[in-house]
């Protein structure tokens, strides 16, 4: 275990930042975090409907109820973030989400699945997903935060390259219910990294952001023609933070084009296998746009580091919207794969820009809290992707109505982010 003095010590030596540890255990836990995600449950809808006796669009509903859940909990969890750092969120998490996995092998109804999933999954993958590890991050990060949150995101797209396959290969082995329970016990493989190396900030153990000292960091800021930004150490209350039209404009932004985003995550599988292609073609597809975000996040780490992070979510909604209009208007396979492909890239910015938005507007200090409620009312958008892609396919038939709508939505919320601009301060606003 390295401690905060002998920390101080390898960075005096040119070594290894601690920050980078913080990211280690980040990608880790997003590895871990996968098990719970729309895109893995999406390869379980098939066997389960069938032996639940439930239909598409029931299902997708039990989707948008974890989706309500995780949202509902994001303002608390974000607060503990800000207030108590991650370590004993993460460690907790990965025990409750565990424990959720081993008992969703024994359910025998659909209810049951949904009260398990509902509860311990939803409520564990909360507190060790994604928002708590890039709020993490965002505390050691200022200048390096683009490719650190980036670097711990790609756990998210190793994961979605390796699941596809692993689970279809575990469904036709183990089945659903022993494929579960091993994602219980790699859940609790989470546990040590989190309590050994998880610190809540830099400045706990002696060190600066990035590992610069303070006036380093303001001269490179002001060096680069980056968007007007809020004051990494300003403290932002929810009512300031409510106030501002930048809140609001992000939340816009990442919630219409999030309803497209979860609804394909969840139906991207079985619409591809309706197409007439097998599961492993359609798992290839998967796999693609996972492993597209595996490499993508990096690059636009890098990019918002260098450009206005609005531009480049303009650019990011763009490529993915043209990547899903050739994918859906395409019959051949090799022009729906490489549609997919672009998808993926597009998609992979998800990982890294909403995050550096709100810190860069927000701030490192408060922005568990603000991105907690920001992340609430996205996921309430969110929640309505899932039910509205299986409702419109058990009335229509069909998916290729609301991936059409989706691909508008991604054009509009490009646009729309080119108008956020920096808030006043909290004293201010």
């Amino acid at each position: 275990m390295i401690t905060g003095g002998s920390t101080r010590r390898v960075h005096a030596s040119g070594r290894i930042y601690y920050g980078w540890y913080i990211v280690a255990v980040g990608f880790i836990a997003n590895v871990t975090s996968s098990f719970a995600l729309a895109s893995t449950l999406s390869i379980f809808l098939k066997p389960l409907t069938a032996d639940l006796g439930v239909s598409r669009g029931v299902f997708s509903l039990l989707r948008s109820g974890e989706g309500l859940i995780s949202a509902s909990m994001a303002p608390v969890v974000g607060t503990l973030v800000d207030r108590h750092g991650s370590r004993w969120l993460v460690t907790a998490g990965a025990l409750v989400a565990a424990v959720g996995y081993l008992i969703l092998s024994q359910v025998e109804v659909f209810w049951h699945f949904v009260l398990v999933r509902w509860t311990l999954v939803t409520v564990g993958d909360a507190l060790l997903g994604y928002m708590v590890i890039n709020v993490m991050i965002c505390r050691w990060f200022i200048q390096k935060r683009g490719r650190a949150i980036a670097f711990s995101s790609m756990g998210i797209g190793f994961a979605k390259i390796v699941m596809p396959f692993l689970v279809a290969s575990l469904l036709v082995s183990l089945g659903w219910r022993h494929t579960w329970a091993l994602f219980g016990a790699l859940t609790v493989l989470l546990v040590a990294p989190a309590l050994i190396y998880i610190r809540r900030s830099p400045e706990d153990m002696g060190l600066h952001p990035d590992g610069l000292h303070p006036e380093v960091v303001a001269q490179r800021e002001a060096a680069r023609p980056l968007a007007p930004a809020a004051a990494e150490d300003r403290i932002w209350s929810r009512k300031a933070g409510l106030r501002t039209r930048a809140f609001w404009l992000i939340v816009a932004v990442f919630g219409v084009s999030s309803v497209g985003v979860t609804g394909l995550n969840l139906h991207v599988f079985p619409y591809v296998t309706d197409l007439g292609y097998s599961a492993h073609g359609a798992a290839g597809i998967m796999g693609i746009i996972a492993l597209t975000q595996l490499g993508s996040p990096l690059a636009w780490g890098l990019i918002a580091e260098r450009v206005d992070v609005r531009r480049a979510t303009l650019v990011k909604f763009l490529i993915q919207a043209a990547g899903l209009t050739l994918a859906i208007t395409s019959d051949s396979l090799a022009l729906v794969y490489t549609g997919f492909f672009f998808y993926g890239v597009g998609l992979g910015g998800n990982m890294v820009l909403p995050d550096l938005m709100w810190a860069r507007f927000f701030g490192r200090l408060s922005m568990g809290s603000i991105r907690g409620l920001g992340f609430l009312l996205i996921h309430g958008f969110a929640a309505l992707g899932p039910p509205f892609f299986g409702f419109l396919f058990d009335w229509l038939g069909s998916y290729t109505l609301s991936f059409a709508l989706f691909a508008v939505t991604l054009v509009i919320s490009g646009f729309l982010s080119l108008f956020i601009i920096a808030p006043s301060q909290p004293d201010a606003a």
